[in-house]
């Protein structure tokens, strides 16, 4: 049905866009969102690695991701990389040209020791999004979480 220039389509998306509210920040104590290294990417080419809209849409936000501790640099640290599968070396890129598709780095809220590296650990932390250098490291990284906690799944 179509009306002085406007379609029954038209009118239908215009309310839609209308009633669209935006996403609240989760309360303090709620469940964190549950993101699953498969998620991370929309696309993965020979240009490049694009963030899936799941990942944008949890940027800033707390996540709760499960994989494997890479092996770290030393018994204790304030950091670790996730990884998707269990890794003998630690998976740390040059640039973020090179970042892997299924490695998150985790920043903890302190110094602590490790579990193995082929124990299945839940890690819960603020999702950061976008090439980043670790002034201390100067390790590169596209995906971090912040602010985090870990433990045996």
């Amino acid at each position: 049905m179509r009306m002085a220039g406007i379609t029954r389509r038209g009118m239908l998306a215009g309310t839609a866009a209308a009633l669209a509210l935006p996403a609240l920040p989760r309360p303090a104590g709620a469940a964190a969102a549950t993101l699953d290294f498969g998620e991370l990417y929309g696309t993965v080419s020979v240009l490049g690695l694009t963030f899936s809209d799941k990942v944008k849409g949890f940027a800033g936000q707390e996540v709760a991701m499960r994989g494997f501790m890479a092996p770290p640099l030393k018994a204790e640290a304030d950091f670790f990389v996730l990884t998707e599968i269990p890794m003998s070396i630690c998976p740390f890129c040059s640039s973020d040209a090179d970042w892997p598709d299924n490695i998150v780095v985790v920043y903890l809220d302190r110094a602590q020791t490790f579990e193995q590296a082929n124990a299945l650990i839940e890690v819960r932390g603020r999702l950061e999004v976008g090439s980043w250098t670790d002034p201390a490291t100067g390790f590169v990284s596209l995906l971090r979480l912040v602010r985090a906690s870990f433990r045996k799944a």
